[in-house]
């Protein structure tokens, strides 16, 4: 009997279907996380990826064990573009962090299936936050060996041992704060604080530019008075 190989996309597809916000709160969440967690980490080797599928061993049949963590991130492997994280791919090293955005349509099932699959799978800390609630919990450890120790919000505020970002819980929901104190950023608000640095930038060369038209009427007026700028 000839033996016949399955498609790898068969086996590790890049997409489980699932579109990878079920609202513009939680997708806002996370792409802030996904943008913010690559800028501090720029120029290091450190992956940082929303919703891709991970999978973590070889199967000879599908269906692959897979999870898609709405964020996750890889110390030690480098940034790029990937269709999925196949774990024998790169180095065999797992994601140490990964981020759960909660919508309404996720169950306690759906979260305590996650969790056991990251507990399973070598993630060292694992954060969920629900934006609507303002929910927080989450499970740290230092080796894939060890038992996780609980965090929620009775624990703020705190910091990832592993990324040195701090949370904090305020009247309005988490707070998410760089390792130097700058708070996580909205990517529209990035955009917006660019144009405005970039009007502020636009109005000054309009004032400068305007100041030396001024001189140069003024100069003009004296060439015409029959004065010599220059020997004033």
């Amino acid at each position: 009997m000839v033996q016949t190989s399955i498609d790898p996309q068969l086996l590790y597809p890049d997409s489980d279907g699932k579109p990878m916000a079920d609202n513009t709160v939680q997708y806002d969440w996370i792409v802030r996380l996904v943008a913010n967690l690559r800028h501090l980490f720029r120029g290091q080797t450190v992956f940082v990826a929303g919703d891709l599928l991970w999978y973590p061993r070889q199967v000879k049949v599908p269906p692959a064990p897979s999870q898609a963590p709405d964020v996750m991130v890889v110390l030690g492997r480098p940034p790029g573009d990937r269709g999925s994280y196949k774990q024998w791919e790169e180095e065999n090293i797992a994601p140490q962090v990964v981020f759960e955005i909660l919508s309404p349509s996720n169950s306690a099932r759906e979260m305590l299936n996650k969790q056991r699959f990251y507990r399973e799978h070598g993630v060292l800390e694992m954060y969920f936050y629900d934006p609507d609630s303002y929910d927080f919990w989450g499970f740290v450890r230092d080796t894939p060996e060890q038992d996780f120790t609980p965090v929620t919000a009775l624990n703020f505020p705190w910091s990832s041992p592993i990324l040195g970002i701090r949370f904090e819980l305020f009247d309005d929901g988490l707070a998410v704060f760089t390792p130097e104190g700058e708070q996580f950023k909205d990517p529209r608000q990035i955009f917006t604080e660019r144009d405005q640095a970039q009007s502020e930038r636009d109005q000054a060369q309009s004032e400068r530019d305007q100041a030396q038209n001024e001189r140069d009427r003024a100069f003009a007026k004296l060439r015409e008075l029959g004065i010599d700028p220059a020997e004033l």
